[in-house]
């Protein structure tokens, strides 16, 4: 039987509850601040106009809306492990076994590893029959595992021989096989000498009596319910820094009268014109001597400026004063 594809949502119910806490803040991190951040760093037009959409917070509803479910797949992990706890508690005898449901027996089993120290993955949830159930990991090493609550039958060498063959696919370390039920003599043979363990429903339950009596093993302190509200409000706490370190202007923005003033003009009074000079009753020509004369040309220009002041004298008529 195929296994159905499991959605977003189980995929992350699946995991520890914490896991689902981050990957929650984080998925809102990266939608509400990442998105503006990384196209307004870029030097493109349309991008960074993108970014600066995103920088005033119009993706934020998508960011809460990851969180919500990334929140209520952690709520649903916290519930699902709070329940399989109180399935391996409360179980009785080999009776009690055979009133579960497959279901319900492939949680327990799982159960009994993850207290035995084992990280568990549950893969087999999709269906009833076939393939694997679980897949154990610790100390680096990969452990197949394959329930079956067959009530009136034995398991069968085909079984064994399916999961060999799963085992050397995967490169698993070993395989076990969990069976409300015995084996076969056939089923028994071929897993001698390979690493493939038969457990039957006497020795599974044997496993749960022992794993009741040590409580310290059956909750962590991250399985109480405190821990999940105070993960929670922490997060919360986050995110309210994040949201007040970020300090964003409106795109529509009306700028003030003040900034759309024009600066002062500096006014300057006008520059006084100079005053035109008197005329001198008796005019004098002015002749102009370079700095590069010499003493000869000095003693010339002299003597011309001379004979140009006694031709002035006598062409020039005094005026009479009044």
């Amino acid at each position: 039987m195929a296994k159905r594809k499991q959605s977003g949502f189980e995929v992350v119910a699946s995991m520890p509850w914490p896991v689902g806490l981050v990957l929650g803040l984080i998925a809102y991190i990266a939608i509400r601040h990442g998105i503006g951040w990384y196209f307004g760093a870029t030097n493109n037009q349309f991008t960074s106009g993108l970014g600066k959409l995103a920088a005033t917070g119009i993706y934020a509803p998508i960011g809460w809306i990851a969180l919500a479910g990334c929140w209520i797949a952690a709520l649903a992990s916290f519930i699902s492990r709070r329940s399989r706890r109180q399935l391996l508690d409360k179980q009785t005898g080999i009776d009690s076994l055979r009133q579960m449901n497959w279901r319900q027996f492939e949680q327990l089993t799982g159960e009994a590893f993850r207290r035995q120290g084992y990280a568990i993955e549950e893969t087999g949830l999709g269906g009833a029959d076939g393939g694997i159930d679980l897949i154990l990991r610790r100390n680096g090493q990969i452990t197949l595992v394959q329930c079956k609550q067959w009530q009136n039958r034995q398991v069968g060498v085909t079984v064994v021989r399916e999961m060999y063959g799963l085992l050397m696919h995967h490169k698993a370390a070993t395989v076990k096989i969990v069976a409300l039920g015995d084996y076969t003599t056939d089923a028994r043979r071929f897993a001698q000498g390979k690493p493939i363990e038969l457990i039957h429903g006497g020795e599974l339950i044997s496993t749960v009596r022992s794993l009741q009596t040590s409580k310290a093993q059956a909750a962590g302190p991250m399985d109480s319910p405190l821990a999940l509200g105070g993960s929670m409000l922490a997060s919360l706490l986050v995110i309210g820094v994040l949201a007040s370190g970020t300090s964003v202007a409106p795109p529509n923005a009306i700028p003030s009268p003040a900034a759309t003033r024009p600066a002062a003009v500096r006014l300057q009074a006008p520059m006084s014109r100079p005053a035109p000079a008197t005329p001198s009753a008796h005019p004098q020509a002015t002749i102009y001597m370079s700095d590069s004369q010499d003493a000869a040309q000095l003693r010339e220009w002299k003597k011309q400026n001379a004979e140009s002041m006694k031709i002035l004298e006598k062409t020039t008529k005094e005026v009479p004063l009044r």
